[in-house]
């Protein structure tokens, strides 16, 4: 197994929620020398580095800044931080025939059925009052079997086979534990695990928190010929890997940018969101000027990484005759004439020349015209700035499960086109 792929799947296994992949990236960052700038600082003039900045623990900003932005312009790569998943809603706790159970929210667009019947951690960001009144935040991974959504048995529901249907209210709270007399103190649960995992951390109130159920099952390389990565959250935090170890590895890139933004799979409307203000706050402060910056965009292009579907070998007529990507044969650029995707015939050719100089597979997918189209954070950047955008992805299989499967080999070559966008050269868009 090659070292890339062992570092992903440790970094698809210890990234539970967004939180914890931010904090993961952060680390991974410190390491090679790159400086945190925070918003409500003064930047002042940059000098040539490397830098990033987050945005609520869950959107984060890397970048190697060269200067002269008004003919350098930007290489920039976008990829969201969050996968579907089940919540916490605030009253966590419920009772019901002596069962303390976990009352959770679906959060976007998630496959439902394969959250039964798996052992479940659970993680997150809790926010609260240490002794001296002070509001705080850290996270927490109840990294160990927590909790359970068991399915009702096939001899209490003989047509379950054929017309299962999931109500997301009754069907889905997860079961905690047997209870005598005195339901579970969620709270208290929280301080207990704030002090296993921080130690003397002085936690007065819990005030809020931001929690989700996950898949304990660790990522891992499946397959006859070991050629597939089997992981929740392949989508997308196997393109946030890819995009921050292209970085990584472009060290004298012109101002290349990973661009990381949370909440695409609820449509991207919050401050951390692609819609919001983060990336236009961060470029408009390394422009100095307005003029500056819609300068630099007309030099500047962003690769929107988020995964694509592979065709499905049991479902094949689900895909367009013409366009079925197929894992481990490259990276697959997305195109819809409705703009549900940002790509044109301009990004389209940039993308495919940066695969010809670095002799990489590209593949190419559009939906069935009689089926609805995804969409991602690309056509919501693009209008946002105006930049040039192409959206590709690595094609994979089961998205939005709790489990996904992707090819092995794509994952490095993904990595290898990102790299050859950071090298690229200006040009005008």
């Amino acid at each position: 197994m090659k070292k890339s792929t062992k570092e992903l799947l440790h970094f698809l296994t210890h990234s539970p929620t967004p939180f914890h992949a931010i904090a993961n990236i952060q680390s991974a960052l410190d390491a090679a020398g790159f400086k945190q700038l925070h918003e409500d600082q003064d930047w002042g003039t940059l000098a040539k580095g490397r830098y990033y900045v987050c945005r609520n623990d869950s959107s984060m900003i890397a970048f190697s800044w060269s200067g002269n932005p008004q003919t350098q312009g930007f290489r920039m790569v976008g990829a969201h931080t969050d996968s579907p998943c089940l919540k916490v809603k605030p009253n966590a706790i419920s009772v019901s025939q002596g069962y303390a159970r976990l009352a959770c929210e679906v959060y976007g667009g998630v496959l439902l059925a394969p959250w039964f019947d798996r052992d479940l951690g659970l993680a997150g960001r809790v926010s609260y009052a240490d002794s001296k009144g002070k509001l705080k935040s850290c996270l927490v991974n109840f990294d160990r079997p927590l909790a359970f959504i068991p399915s009702l048995a096939i001899h209490l529901d003989r047509e379950v086979n054929d017309k299962r249907s999931i109500n997301k209210q009754t069907d889905l709270p997860a079961v905690l534990c047997k209870v005598d007399k005195q339901s579970p103190d969620f709270d208290a649960l929280l301080k207990a695990q704030i002090k296993r995992e921080h130690g003397r951390i002085s936690v007065n109130r819990i005030l809020g928190f931001e929690l989700c159920l996950y898949d304990l099952q660790p990522a891992a390389v499946v397959g006859l010929e070991e050629e597939f990565i089997a992981s929740a959250r392949l989508d997308n935090l196997l393109s946030c890997h890819a995009g921050i170890e292209a970085l990584l590895a472009a060290k004298n890139a012109a101002n290349a940018m990973v661009v990381l933004n949370d909440h695409e799979e609820v449509g991207s409307a919050s401050t951390s969101g692609a819609e919001g203000p983060f990336l236009q706050n961060v470029l408009t402060r390394l422009c100095g000027e307005e003029a500056v910056l819609q300068r630099a965009l007309r030099h500047s292009l962003l690769v929107s990484a988020d995964n694509a579907h592979g065709v499905h070998p049991n479902f094949a007529d689900r895909h367009e005759p013409a366009h079925r990507p197929m894992m481990n044969e490259g990276p697959v650029i997305k195109i819809n004439h409705n703009q549900r995707y940002a790509t044109n015939s301009e990004t389209e050719a940039a993308f495919r020349e940066i695969c010809h100089q670095n002799k990489l597979p590209v593949q190419t997918v559009v939906v069935r015209t009689d089926m609805g189209c995804g969409s991602t954070i690309g056509p919501i950047t693009a209008t946002r700035l105006g930049v040039a955008t192409v959206d590709i992805g690595v094609p994979q299989l089961g998205m939005h499960s709790i489990r996904e499967l992707a090819g092995v080999a794509d994952q490095d070559v993904l990595r290898k086109a990102l790299v050859g966008l950071f090298k690229m050269a200006p040009r005008v868009f």
